[in-house]
């Protein structure tokens, strides 16, 4: 265990935890915008919303990086994780809006199964970024974010093989296509940011 001698800036774990709670709102305004095609708009208007919340966070996390002599971990381990969680949010976002912007009627069903690796994915980093402040308890986090990823990687090789059966037309392939790439980036990102949480327990431990 690696003693400290001087006292460390803590506020950073509360806005890790509030960037994070972020992600599962805006996952779940993933899950409500596939299943309700009346108001696509009205959700894809409150995915901006979150979109600009999740943009203060990272700000004011870079903002406070920027004014700290003494961080809780390395520097560039937490430059990563708030870019990371910021990415994730872009994603979802993007995939929110480009379904609204291309007014695409009915998703592929395995759509479905992509909103919820992201929204499952959303609560176990929710879940997780208190414990930073303890470094205990995280294995079981990345390791299930890494099964969740594998998960939407089979899923989204599945809507690519559905996509490019003969069932659509071009364009609408060209449309889909692009919201399930957003969809994939996002599963990946959640997987960066689990991936930034392991290096940091590996090297405080």
């Amino acid at each position: 265990m690696r003693f400290r001698l001087t006292p460390r800036e803590d506020s950073y774990y509360d806005m890790f935890a509030d960037s994070a709670n972020n992600l599962v709102t805006g996952a779940r305004l993933l899950v409500e915008l596939i299943s309700d095609g009346g108001n696509r708009e009205g959700i894809a208007e409150k995915m901006r919303a979150c979109e600009h919340a999740g943009d203060e966070f990272t700000h004011a996390i870079m903002r406070r990086l920027n004014e700290s002599f003494i961080t809780p971990f390395d520097r560039e381990d937490i430059y990563r994780l708030a870019s990371s969680l910021d990415d994730v949010m872009d994603f979802m976002e993007a995939a929110a809006d480009l379904v609204v912007l291309y007014k695409i009627g009915e998703l592929p069903r395995d759509v479905v199964g992509q909103v919820e690796v992201l929204e499952r994915a959303a609560e176990l980093t929710a879940e997780a970024m208190p414990r930073l402040r303890g470094m205990k308890d995280l294995s079981e986090y990345w390791i299930e974010i890494n099964r969740l990823e594998n998960q939407g990687d089979q899923v989204y090789r599945r809507l690519l093989a559905e996509l490019f059966g003969g069932e659509y037309d071009a364009l609408t392939v060209l449309k889909l296509k692009e919201v399930v790439d957003q969809l994939e980036a996002a599963a990946d990102a959640f997987e960066k940011v689990a991936n930034t949480v392991e290096s940091i327990a590996v090297k405080e431990s």
